[in-house]
């Protein structure tokens, strides 16, 4: 429990919810379990309901209020139940809710074009394919790598997550997310660029940046030679927020484009101004990929993703015939129009680089304060806490870190976890939170740190 010596309060927040009356947590939780499939978890030994959400903040069905410092994992960018995204959505509901993609509809389109716009101006980045998911995103990224180059080689990264279907899994390289069957024809998977926990035991800049050189080596022995594409996360999202080196991405394009393959960039997670100092990820890398996935904060949150790639590459798959029932839907293209202006409009990438950089100051500070904490790293308001037993010998601080995330819930704050070894605090918050909302972030961690005995 929190005591009266160290209690810290929300921010005030002028958002009355709605009284709740629908089913109970207990009730839920009872048809969850025997109506839903168990491979769908929940975080927290005590599973909460959340039923209604504003900007920044989360209301569970007792209404109690949370921050929200996961946003459904990086998916709620400009906030929950956004006003104008849901003045939108209403208009739109009452004209149509579905129509396909073998019809014509202005959403779709507009939508395309402005994502066009996002890209640099020298890239022919402008067509694009609007996908239900990330995964499915994925999926059709690697489909036409392949069919464009001729190759079947993809090139992925270990530590890296690209979703849940089978292809996806494939191209997934952390064991826990992955079933004992075939699901990897044709992927190899390189060496990452995570610093902390350097494969070779060298350190940065020494080092070279030799997991980087390593693709070539990859590609000359596990491969014709020939490869059809490489996919990565500019920073890796569910393998604990992996913040390549800025030499990282420039040596391994050159390397993949001398072998013939394509260049992907899985914008699901860093795309949409998340990482402060720009618009897409691979934006700070310094380097311009041929095709990009995207999801999660593409609309809000909602069941929307796309791949966006040039009119060349995307030319080869009118070859045969392509079709999606729901991509590209009225309901979910509005939604990702909205998103688009507001992160305009209320100037969040600025807020994202400004409040992501206050934020992470002061994680450092508690990583002085605390030596549960080893490491402090990520961009903008996409940032990463591993936790370690010793910092020398950096053990993985697996039952540490559900502890700290189990306190903080109780404390009214939503984090998430990661890593291959579960030990990292995700930290990705709507790009609306405030300092005052960090500050409340921060002694809560503090407390829970302190009053846990870490």
């Amino acid at each position: 429990m929190t005591t009266a010596k160290n209690q810290v309060h929300l921010p005030s927040c002028d958002h009355n919810p709605t009284e709740y009356s629908d089913l109970d947590r207990n009730s839920v939780l009872a048809l969850r379990r025997e109506y839903v499939a168990p491979a769908t978890f929940c975080y927290y030994n005590q599973p909460i309901q959340i039923v209604e959400g504003y900007m920044q903040y989360l209301w569970d069905d007792t209404g109690k209020r949370y921050l929200d410092a996961i946003a459904g994992v990086a998916s709620v960018n400009v906030g929950h139940s956004h006003p104008r995204i849901v003045k939108a959505v209403r208009e739109q509901v009452g004209k149509l809710v579905h129509t396909t993609s073998v019809f014509l509809h202005p959403n779709a389109v507009r939508l395309a074009e402005q994502l066009a716009s996002r890209f640099p101006d020298d890239s022919e980045l402008k067509v694009s394919c609007f996908t239900n998911s990330g995964s499915e995103a994925t999926d059709f990224a690697t489909l036409m790598a392949r069919v464009h180059t001729g190759q079947f080689d993809i090139i992925s990264l270990r530590n890296g997550y690209h979703g849940g279907t089978q292809t996806a899994m494939g191209l997934t390289a952390m064991g826990n997310w992955k079933y004992p069957l075939p699901q990897a024809f044709g992927v190899k998977h390189a060496t990452p660029a995570y610093c902390y926990r350097c494969p070779y035991g060298l350190e940065y800049p020494s080092c070279d940046v030799k997991c980087a050189r390593d693709v070539a080596q990859l590609i000359d022995y596990e491969t014709s030679g020939k490869i059809a594409g490489f996919l990565a996360e500019p920073i890796q999202g569910a393998g604990g927020v992996i913040d390549p080196p800025d030499e990282y991405f420039p040596i391994v394009y050159d390397i993949v484009r001398s072998h013939g393959g394509l260049c992907i960039s899985d914008e699901v997670q860093t795309g949409f101004a998340r990482t402060g100092d720009n618009f897409w990820g691979f934006d700070g890398k310094g380097v311009t990929p041929d095709v990009v996935t995207m999801a999660k904060g593409i609309a809000n949150g909602a069941p929307l993703g796309a791949v966006t790639t040039t009119p060349a590459i995307a030319d080869c798959m009118a070859q045969k015939l392509h079709f999606n029932t729901f991509a590209g839907n009225p309901i979910s293209t509005i939604q990702g129009l909205m998103t688009l202006e507001i992160i305009d409009s209320d100037d969040l990438l600025s807020n994202a680089k400004i409040v992501g950089q206050y934020l992470k100051d002061r994680l450092i500070d508690l990583q002085g304060k605390h030596a549960l904490i080893g490491d402090v790293r990520g961009r903008g308001l996409m940032l990463g806490v591993e936790l370690v037993r010793d910092r020398k010998s950096k053990e993985p601080a697996t039952k540490e870190t559900a502890i700290v995330h189990e306190a903080a819930k109780g404390r009214c704050v939503l984090i998430g976890k990661g890593g291959v070894y579960g030990n990292v605090l995700r930290i990705k918050p709507p790009l609306c939170i405030t300092r005052e909302d960090v500050d409340f972030l921060i002694d809560v961690l503090d407390n829970v740190f302190t009053d846990t005995g870490q």
